[in-house]
């Protein structure tokens, strides 16, 4: 096996913030997706075309690699049929190659699968009370990659993040509706309660916790949070924070549970969103001190992270509609 070799599956913002991170400590990187292409990619990273529904295709791409991380998801309003065939195929063509040494398999996962903690704060020892289709589907998946675990067929750690935002990152609720209008001198768009706490994740801490968790022997078999600077903000506060970096007074609106449903009558996106909305009106906030103290990791301060998105927003205009 070649030690070196790390394999992405998923070339999103979060595959290539491992890419990323994993080139810069000198990894052999391949990012595999349907395409075999990548806008800007990372110095020294291979990105290669592959189907990740079939297992024969995840088998040969993985056959040499120590690690592999699972960045990849369909549609978001194709999870319940087309998510957990994606993830148990990955499973299996890396069980198919360990050669009586299981492989290691880092899986990025998110929060949904502990459903309303009523405002409780998310940890790691919560018991799965999904009540969405989403959340029920996260929690399937999380279930059946650590009983692989379990059985010895493949080494498996769990990274979960929220809400992400960073370079790259646009269909996220901390995405380009809150990013672009500032830029434009509009209202940065919000969704539920703005002032409600609502941890956020920086996609590039999100990627740096995957592979610290590929690294290390002690994070096999667990679920992990990854860590987040100021958990506590508000979606209110963090929108000031990208206002201040961009030197204009804040401007917020705020979608709430009403226009979501309306929308959602035309946009299967939106109407996806609707279950999960629960989200934004309660305080949704993630321990992740487990990790921390585990691993020593501290994540990026926020405002040096909004630092780095603006600017990538500011390099990445987007395309107005004719």
């Amino acid at each position: 096996m070649n030690t070196n070799l790390h394999v992405i599956f998923g070339a999103g913002p979060l595959g290539r913030a491992v890419a990323n991170d994993l080139a810069q400590r000198g990894k052999q990187v391949r990012v595999v997706n349907r395409i075999g292409k990548m806008p800007n990619t990372p110095r020294g990273v291979e990105v290669v075309s592959g189907n990740a529904y079939h297992v024969s295709t995840v088998r040969e791409l993985t056959k040499d690699a120590s690690v592999t991380y699972q960045c990849a998801q369909p549609g978001y309003a194709e999870w319940r049929e087309k998510f957990p065939p994606l993830q148990n195929a990955i499973i299996n063509g890396i069980a198919a190659n360990k050669n009586g040494v299981a492989s290691k398999l880092i899986i990025a996962d998110n929060l949904y699968m502990y459903g309303d903690t009523d405002g409780a704060p998310l940890a790691e020892n919560l018991p799965y009370n999904a009540h969405t289709r989403k959340g029920a589907v996260r929690a399937e998946m999380a279930e059946a990659a650590l009983a692989a675990h379990q059985s010895g067929r493949v080494q498996i750690a769990i990274g979960r993040g929220s809400d992400f935002f960073g370079p790259y990152v646009l269909g996220s609720a901390v995405g380009e509706r809150v990013f672009y209008p500032p830029l434009a001198g509009k209202a940065a768009s919000l969704t539920g309660n703005a002032d409600l706490p609502h941890t956020i994740t920086y996609v590039e801490d999100f990627g740096k916790a995957l592979v610290i968790l590929g690294e290390r022997e002690e994070a096999l078999g667990q679920t992990w949070h990854v860590p987040n600077d100021q958990p506590m903000i508000t979606q209110r506060q963090f929108a000031k924070l990208i206002f201040d970096e961009i030197g204009l007074p804040p401007k917020v609106s705020s979608t709430g549970r009403l226009m979501i449903m309306i929308g959602g009558l035309f946009i299967p996106e939106a109407r996806e969103v609707v279950e999960m909305i629960y989200e934004f009106e309660k305080p949704f906030v993630v321990d992740s001190r487990k990790f921390e103290k585990a691993f020593g990791m501290k994540p990026t301060p926020l405002r040096e992270a909004i630092r780095k998105t603006v600017m990538w927003y500011r390099a990445n205009p987007r395309e107005e509609k004719k």
